[in-house]
């Protein structure tokens, strides 16, 4: 039984309407391209998130790690502002108070006779540690003290 358009129909159909049973080349084209676009606009996404932690490079471990927890919370929470947040965090160079104050802390130490940089959580090292001018350096021969 041979199939008949409808009255209504038109004699030529555009080449993107099939028959059935029939491939449907432009549905395929359409899925692939929708594909296509979605994992291209969340890598962009994703990279124009991540601006704040690459910019925070250069600047100190803690920033870098307080800018990475602000992106992360913006990416998670979709809240803007963190991210923003991060940004600025990101391009403002945060002084370096701790190395100053660390100098300081040692050379009090040196004009008081201790070995400041070697005391660590009490603990010290006295293979690696520089003999000051109070302390006796250990013989393995035997104490020449009498």
């Amino acid at each position: 039984m041979e199939r008949t358009p409808h009255p209504a129909a038109i004699d030529h159909l555009p080449i993107f309407i099939t028959g059935p049973g029939q491939t449907d080349y432009l549905f395929i084209g359409v899925v692939v391209f929708l594909i296509l676009t979605i994992l291209i606009i969340g890598n962009l996404y994703f990279q124009l998130h991540a601006v704040p932690e690459r910019t925070a490079h250069r600047a100190s471990k803690v920033q870098l790690e307080v800018v990475a927890v602000l992106a992360l919370i913006s990416l998670f929470t979709h809240n803007h502002l963190f991210w923003i947040a991060g940004l600025l965090l990101a391009f403002v160079q945060i002084p370096d108070f701790s190395t100053p104050l660390y100098s300081i802390a040692q050379s009090l130490g040196k004009l008081s006779g201790r070995d400041v940089e070697m005391e660590i959580d009490g603990a010290t090292d006295e293979k690696d540690a520089p003999h000051s001018d109070n302390a006796h350096p250990k013989s393995d021969i035997g104490d020449e003290r009498a």
